[in-house]
């Protein structure tokens, strides 16, 4: 059987990803996967908020360099962790059927599986310490918990928990795919809808990441791509990418597929809450790029780049105070 070298991740939910990927590559495609584990800038920070150390990219670089001098032939990533325009030489080869896209809320030892929303809101009362390490959440739930401390949380899925349930917050936002994955499903209290809390690009999508030139590795790994997912993913990531989005900006972007067709909701928050510019685009499954930037473009319209603008330069201060 031939065989392929797979970059991952070491942690618990970048593995399971890479082995999801490495059984369907064998029961597909007749291809076996050694799988590489690699430690990326991200991973060695693991303390540090994302905004401090430079964002997302900082997970899959170091992927992505041995992508291109060869000590991998594919790479398996979360979706959201990509950026929205991928290094010259380097392509998207497949993404598989997506998990939940949304948002938990995850309260603390396990309490209560699927309590209504509304009753979470009351039970976290007026100043409750919820912990996420993204804006995107921070921003858009500050309208639903207006006198929230939300705090950064990192580590791995079981570190987070750990600090859940020893009392350092009240609630934890993560995001439901991961607790899926990981069976820890019955940890979800409740799952935010996405009127509520629109999800980032790519939640719960995992991605296959291939050499653009590497027809031989990019042909195989066709065999596993769920068009859906990949059509939402396009549209999703062509949001960020005509908004000029960085790590770590608040921007959501969820597509849905009916029958041949996505519906793409959109949404730029400032940091406090205060400012929105949100959208819905409807097109053809086949024009996907072609509905996330005309929703990029809707945005732009309502006021996404003073938003974005605002949120730059409130980075910028707090990083010139920092010593």
């Amino acid at each position: 059987m031939p065989s392929l070298k797979l970059g991952t991740r070491g942690s618990q939910l970048a593995l399971f990803q890479a082995h999801a990927v490495a059984g369907l590559l064998q029961s597909r495609a007749g291809v076996a996967c050694d799988i590489v584990v690699i430690k990326t800038s991200g991973d060695r920070l693991a303390e540090a908020p994302l905004a401090e150390i430079g964002g997302k990219r900082l997970f899959v670089k170091e992927i992505e360099d041995a992508l291109f001098c060869g000590a991998v032939d594919l790479a398996v990533h979360s979706s959201k962790d990509m950026p929205a325009s991928l290094p010259s030489g380097l392509a998207l080869g497949a993404v598989l059927p997506r998990e939940d896209a949304r948002d938990a809320v995850v309260l603390p030892n396990g309490e209560d599986l699927a309590v209504p929303l509304a009753d979470v809101v009351r039970r976290l009362g007026q100043a409750p310490r919820i912990g996420t390490s993204s804006v995107r959440r921070t921003a858009q739930l500050t309208r639903l918990f207006p006198g929230a401390r939300f705090a950064p949380i990192r580590g791995n899925l079981d570190t987070r928990l750990r600090k859940l349930d020893a009392g350092e917050f009240d609630a934890l936002i993560l995001a439901a795919a991961g607790l899926i994955r990981l069976g820890h499903q019955r940890r979800i209290s409740t799952a935010l809808p996405p009127d509520t809390c629109v999800p980032a690009p790519g939640q719960g999508i995992i991605a296959v990441e291939v050499r653009s030139e590497d027809g031989t590795t990019r042909d195989i790994v066709k065999a596993i791509d769920d068009p859906v997912a990949a059509a939402a993913l396009t549209a999703e990531r062509a949001v960020v990418s005509r908004l000029g989005g960085g790590c770590q900006m608040p921007i959501g972007a969820y597509a849905i597929a009916s029958e041949h067709e996505l519906t793409l909701t959109a949404i730029v928050v400032s940091v406090d809450g205060a400012r929105t510019a949100r959208t819905e685009t409807r097109g053809l499954l086949t024009e996907a790029e072609l509905v996330g930037a005309r929703a990029a473009e809707q945005l732009l319209a309502r006021g996404a780049a003073d938003i974005l603008a605002e949120v730059e330069r409130t980075r910028a201060a707090i990083e010139g105070l920092q010593p």
